[in-house]
C-alpha cells in the first residue's frame, strides 16, 4: 500500500511538471473543447475550460472540458475497458483515438530533457518521504490499535462485488469511489429497471451495470443540497466499512428536459431496515448481530482515524431505520449522509454543510426539541445520533422472538404521537412529559435482549453527557456477541 501512495505522488508530480511546461505553450485564456455526454457543456457540442478531456469507459465515450483545479482526474491508470485521455489546445480533444493497448502517455520530445532529471531528484526526495510518512503512519495504528483494534479494520468492497474497475480504485485516492470522470461515464451507463422505494428526497431505482445490480437515489430539485453533500463527503473521505452503504458514483445528468441528481451505490435487495421489520422477525443472536453492525458504522463515522486511510469524524444527524438497510448476512449499512457534520480534531474544524433540510423529527434529540443543543461543538451531534440509536434498537427488539412472543413492528413513540408528528408534539412528549418507548417484560427474560435493553435506556437519558458513546455501545456489544459463541462452543464441547 505504501509502494503504492508513492507511486500516485511520483505520478502527481510528472503530471505537475507537464501540465506547467504545456500551459506555458497555450495562448492565455480558456480552451475551447468539444463536448458531448457531459453536463459542463456552454451549448450544442462545445464548452471552454482549462483541460480538455476525452473518456472511455467500455466504449461509452465522454468529451468535455474542466479546470486546472480538478486536473488530478488525467492520473487515471490503464485498466481495462476504461481510457482518460487529457490534452491543453483548442478541441484538441475531438479527433482522440482510443489505442488497442492503453500505453503510458508519451509527451512532447522538448519537455523530456526538462522533466527527467528533475525525476531523478524527486524519486530521492520521495522516497525518502515516503519512509517517513510510512513510519508516521504506522506509530500512529499502533497507538489507535491500543485504544481499539477494530477502528484499523477498512474493508475494501464487501458485498457485493462490482468487478475489477471497483477494486482498482477502492483504496486509491482521497476518496471513497471512483475518480469523478470515471464516475460520470460510468453513470450514464446504467440501466434503471424498477423504483424500489420513493420519499421526501426523491426515489431510489435498481439499475443495472455490467451485468451487476446497482442502486440508484434520484434526488428531487428541492433536496440538491443532500446530494451535493453526500457527493461531497463519499469524493473527499476514505468511507470504507462493510457497516456504511458502498458508494460507486455520482452525476447530475439531463433527462427529459431536466437536470436529475444522481447518487449510485451497492444495491441490497432486501431493502431498508424499516422495510425489513415490516415483514421479518428475528431470533435473539440475530437481533445482536443487527444491533451490533448498526452500533459497528456508528463508531466509524464517529471516530477520527489518522494514516492514509484516515478520515474525520463524522456525525449522521439524521440516523433512523429508513436510513439503514439490511444486507444477505444480516448485518445492517448506515445509508444518507445528506445532513452529516464534519469534524477534524488537530485544526477543531467543524463542518456542518449548508444543508436547510432538518432530521426525522420523530428521532430528534430533547435538546434538539426544546433548541438547547451546543451548535458550535461536535460532541453535541454525536451525542443526538446515540439517542437515535436507541429508538432504532428498541425498533429492532420489538420484532425479535422470545418465548414465542413477538411484537408488531411500530415507529418510535407510535402510541403518543399522529404518523406524521408536529416539532411542537415531539417536544412535548420528548421534553415536557419525558416519555420513552416502553420495553415489553419478555427482554428482560433473554440475557441478550436484556442486555440491549440496559443499552437503549442509557442511551436516551434527557441529558446528553449521561448518553452512552458509540464505542461503548459497540463493545458491550460485542462482548456479548463473544459469550454467547463461548457458549456455544462450550455446549459443542459437553455434549
Amino acid at each position: 500500500m505504501e509502494s503504492a501512495a508513492m507511486l500516485s505522488l511520483l505520478l502527481a508530480f510528472m503530471c505537475s511538471g507537464i501540465h506547467t511546461v504545456l500551459t506555458a505553450q497555450t495562448k492565455e485564456g480558456m480552451l475551447w473543447c468539444v463536448c458531448e455526454h457531459a453536463h459542463t457543456c456552454d451549448g450544442p457540442g462545445f464548452c471552454t475550460g482549462d483541460i480538455c478531456f476525452f473518456t472511455m469507459v467500455h466504449e461509452q465515450v465522454t468529451r468535455g472540458c474542466f479546470m486546472t483545479e480538478h486536473r488530478e482526474q488525467c492520473l487515471v491508470s490503464s485498466i481495462p475497458g476504461v481510457y482518460v485521455h487529457c490534452c491543453y489546445t483548442n478541441y484538441c480533444n475531438g479527433n482522440t483515438t482510443v489505442p488497442t493497448k492503453v500505453e503510458p502517455r508519451k509527451t512532447d520530445i522538448g519537455i523530456v530533457p526538462v522533466v527527467v532529471p528533475l525525476l531523478v531528484v524527486l524519486l530521492v526526495f520521495i522516497a525518502l518521504l515516503g519512509l517517513v510518512l510510512w513510519r508516521r503512519s504506522r506509530r500512529q495504528h499502533q497507538h489507535l490499535q491500543e485504544l481499539d483494534p477494530s477502528l484499523l479494520k477498512v474493508p475494501c468492497g464487501g458485498d457485493p462485488t462490482y468487478g475489477d474497475i471497483f477494486d482498482e480504485f477502492c483504496t486509491s485516492g482521497s476518496g471513497t469511489g471512483l475518480p469523478y470522470l470515471v464516475q460520470r461515464t460510468m453513470a450514464r451507463q446504467i440501466s434503471l429497471v424498477e423504483c424500489v422505494g420513493k420519499g421526501r428526497y426523491g426515489e431510489v431505482w435498481r439499475g443495472t451495470w455490467m451485468g451487476e445490480s446497482v442502486a440508484v437515489k434520484i434526488f428531487s430539485s428541492r433536496d440538491e443540497q443532500s446530494w451535493f453533500r453526500e457527493t461531497e463527503i463519499y469524493n473527499t473521505v476514505q468511507l470504507r466499512h462493510e457497516n456504511i452503504l458502498g458508494f460507486i458514483a455520482s452525476d447530475m445528468t439531463s433527462k427529459n428536459s431536466s437536470t436529475q441528481l444522481w447518487l449510485v451505490t451497492h444495491f441490497h435487495e432486501l431493502g431498508s431496515l424499516y422495510d425489513f421489520l415490516q415483514y421479518s422477525t428475528l431470533d435473539p443472536e440475530g437481533c445482536l448481530r443487527m444491533c451490533l453492525s448498526v452500533a459497528s458504522g456508528l463508531v466509524h463515522l464517529h471516530t477520527e482515524i489518522f494514516g492514509t486511510q484516515g478520515k474525520p469524524a463524522i456525525a449522521h444527524r439524521d440516523l433512523k431505520s429508513r436510513n439503514i438497510l439490511v444486507k444477505r448476512n444480516g448485518q445492517c449499512c448506515i445509508a444518507d449522509l445528506g445532513l452529516a457534520v464534519i469534524h477534524s480534531v488537530p485544526s477543531d474544524y467543524l463542518d456542518v454543510g449548508n444543508n436547510p433540510r432538518v432530521g426525522t423529527k420523530r428521532y430528534m434529540a430533547p435538546e434538539v426539541l426544546d433548541e438547547s443543543i451546543r451548535v458550535d461543538i461536535f460532541e453535541s451531534y454525536k451525542q443526538t445520533d446515540i439517542w437515535a440509536l436507541s429508538l432504532v434498537l428498541w425498533e429492532i427488539t420489538r420484532r425479535t422472538t422470545v418465548n414465542g412472543i413477538t411484537e408488531e413492528y411500530r415507529l418510535p413513540f407510535f402510541d403518543v404521537v399522529p404518523s406524521d408528528p408536529s416539532f411542537e408534539e415531539m417536544k412535548k412528549v420528548v421534553c415536557v412529559d419525558q416519555y420513552r418507548p416502553c420495553l415489553h417484560n419478555r427482554l428482560h427474560s433473554h440475557p441478550i435482549l436484556s442486555t440491549i435493553a440496559k443499552i437503549m435506556k442509557e442511551c436516551w437519558f434527557q441529558s446528553p453527557s449521561a448518553r452512552l458513546t458509540a464505542l461503548r455501545v459497540r463493545k458491550t456489544l460485542a462482548k456479548l456477541d463473544q459469550d454467547q459463541d463461548g457458549s456455544t462452543d462450550k455446549l459443542k464441547v459437553d455434549v
